[in-house]
């Protein structure tokens, strides 16, 4: 790898607030499910973003932190709708800093695509089930007006508390068909109010929540948000609605917006979705930031497939995008950011064997990476070249863990 490679990465980025990434390369939010079932943080989270913290990244991203523990996105979620767990929290954030990075935290709401508890009703734009097994058994019910005042004022408290607990900045999660996102999709929502109707209406509740959250924290603090570059669904949220979605984001005033792409139906994110078959496996939403990149001058965070030292330091120095996002890399290889700044193009196994149906593929590829993030935790080392059984090791977990969800202790 050439010098000029690993200068571009280490190069410090300032932010539109005044805060500085010590370098080009992010840790991307992935779902931990390491919390107590109250949602409280544990000891293995703490362990594994005090290992993460000294991964070389200039930015650690959590995976989604819940504003409401009436809606959770996995089992062992971390829950912050209120201050019982500051302490924790603090704690949490304290490991992750350790080693200079900045630290931000993912707030989230599932809305339809809730798991646990099993005893509420999922809520959503509009009452439509997710297509996808296992998501669609409830019918969600319609958030009235009244309940969207109420989810804007959680994502504030939530990034209040975040804030109070430490961590440096925080990241809506507006991607990946989560309840932000499920406003942003014409499939899921067929409103005729304030919130729905057209693409204007439908970002409505994204940019009420970002004024919301910049109104709690202050002007100085980063504030994030993840955007699908699109669904990767028929008639679903395209790259000319992502476009203009991110452009108003702009003119918001949000510090970095990370793109990504699909969700439960399409995951995308990890490289199985309809339409990336004949596309390249590395970068795999770098033709939207591209295309976004024409337009503004916001500070953009690639996720997704990139793995050439190379090719991230090309995005960055031609401009296109600002911050290289890595996820999946790191479970595998705990310092992959600082292997990377020193010069080294580390090795990955390959993915686990896809069954061609995309909904368990991408279910597949959780349960083989949350495998080696519970062999973290352990203080283990991740397996070079997992096998069948870690998968089935990994997804037996998640469904117990699943189960025991089903009540959540108040």
């Amino acid at each position: 790898m050439t010098d000029t490679v690993t200068t571009t990465l280490a190069t410090t980025l300032q932010l539109p607030c005044g805060a500085v990434l010590p370098n080009r390369i992010a840790k991307a939010a992935m779902s931990e499910q390491l919390a107590q079932r109250d949602g409280t943080t544990t000891d293995k989270l703490h362990r594994l973003y005090a290992v993460w913290g000294r991964s070389g990244a200039g930015l650690l991203i959590t995976g989604n932190v819940m504003i409401d523990r009436d809606a959770l996105t996995e089992p062992g979620n971390v829950i912050l709708d209120d201050a019982r767990d500051l302490d924790g929290i603090r704690a949490w954030a304290g490991a992750a800093k350790e080693g200079g990075a900045q630290v931000w935290m993912q707030i989230n709401h599932p809305g339809k695509v809730a798991v646990a508890p099993f005893d509420k009703r999922p809520v959503a734009p509009t009452a439509i089930r997710s297509t996808v097994p296992g998501y669609n058994i409830r019918k969600p019910r319609t958030l009235t007006a009244g309940d969207i005042d109420v989810l804007i004022g959680r994502f504030a408290r939530t990034a209040e508390l975040a804030m109070a607990g430490g961590f440096d900045g925080v990241q809506i999660h507006a991607a990946h068909g989560y309840l932000l996102s499920q406003f942003l999709s014409p499939l899921s929502n067929h409103r005729e109010d304030a919130w729905g109707g057209d693409p204007e209406r439908r970002m409505r509740l994204l940019l009420d929540v970002v004024s919301a959250v910049r109104g709690t924290i202050g002007s100085d603090q980063p504030i994030a948000v993840k955007l699908n570059s699109r669904d990767f669904t028929h008639g679903g949220f395209g790259t000319g609605d992502a476009l203009e979605v991110a452009l108003a984001l702009a003119a918001a005033g949000i510090d970095l917006l990370e793109i990504s792409g699909g969700g439960y139906e399409a995951p995308a994110m990890t490289g199985v979705a309809r339409g990336q078959e004949d596309r390249p496996h590395e970068a795999y939403f770098a033709e939207f930031a591209e295309q976004l990149r024409a337009h503004t001058d916001l500070p953009i965070m690639l996720t997704g497939g990139l793995r050439t030292p190379a090719h991230m330091s090309t995005l960055v120095s031609n401009g296109t995008v600002d911050v290289i996002g890595l996820g999946r890399p790191m479970t595998f290889v705990p310092n992959y950011p600082a292997r990377i700044l020193a010069g080294e193009r580390p090795t990955l196994p390959r993915g686990p064997r896809r069954t061609g149906y995309r909904p368990l593929d991408g279910y597949l590829e959780l349960a083989w990476h949350n495998a080696q993030i519970h062999r973290i935790t352990a203080g283990k080392t991740p397996q070079r070249h997992p096998g069948a059984h870690t998968i089935a090791r990994a997804a037996t977990r998640l469904t117990k863990a699943a189960a025991r969800q089903a009540t959540i202790p108040r």
